[in-house]
C-alpha cells in the first residue's frame, strides 16, 4: 500500500494528501498542476478531469497551457468548476452517462 505525504500549509497545519502515483487512470498532470485534478479552460468554459483524461487529449491541456488560458479551481472538485459556470469536457461527460 502507498505511503501518504504530508505537507504543512502556510498556518503550519499538517495537509495529508496521497502520493501521485495512486492515481493512474488518465493522464500526466502537468507541471503546475500537479497537485490539482480538474483544470478549466477560460476561453471555452470547459473543465478537464485530468485523472480521467486519456492520452489522445494530450494536446488539448498543451495547447491549453501554452496559451495561459486556464483555471484551477478551490476546493479541487467538478462541483466547484460547476458552480463558477463550467461544463465537464464532453468526452468525459459522454463517458459518466453511459
Amino acid at each position: 500500500m502507498a505511503q501518504l505525504e504530508s505537507k504543512r500549509t502556510n498556518s503550519g497545519d499538517a495537509q495529508i494528501r496521497p502520493p501521485l502515483s495512486l492515481y493512474d487512470g488518465g493522464m500526466q498532470r502537468p507541471g503546475k498542476f500537479e497537485h490539482h485534478r480538474f483544470l478549466g479552460d477560460k476561453r471555452t468554459q470547459v473543465v478537464y478531469d485530468l485523472d480521467e483524461l486519456d492520452e489522445e487529449f494530450a494536446p488539448l491541456i498543451e495547447d491549453l497551457m501554452a496559451a495561459e488560458t486556464f483555471l484551477c479551481f478551490a476546493p479541487d472538485t467538478l462541483a466547484e468548476a460547476r458552480n463558477r459556470g463550467y461544463k465537464l469536457f464532453r468526452r468525459q461527460r459522454e463517458r459518466l452517462d453511459h
